[in-house]
């Protein structure tokens, strides 16, 4: 595939299509590798964004509450002495 670099500012750059950014789930950033004589684009990802928010949300609902005891009835903690 040919892509053009065109004029951004006083830089250069590439341009990609909607096709190839939805394709490869390229979204705000992309990690840019340089290995020998190759640039390779790579979309980066934060796999945890937005869990704050969407854990102060839970919190608010009620939703963060254990789905299990921590302490089990049977429990013995002798054996672990």
């Amino acid at each position: 595939m040919d892509i053009s670099i065109i004029p951004i500012g006083n830089s250069k750059g590439i341009r990609l299509s909607k096709t190839l950014l939805e394709k490869y789930n390229i979204r705000d950033t992309v990690e840019l590798i340089l290995e020998k004589s190759y640039i390779i684009i790579r979309p980066k990802h934060s796999p945890r964004k937005g869990w704050e928010k969407s854990f102060k949300r839970m919190h608010e609902n009620g939703d963060d509450k254990p789905l299990m005891a921590d302490i089990f009835e049977d429990e013995n903690f002798e054996e672990w002495t």
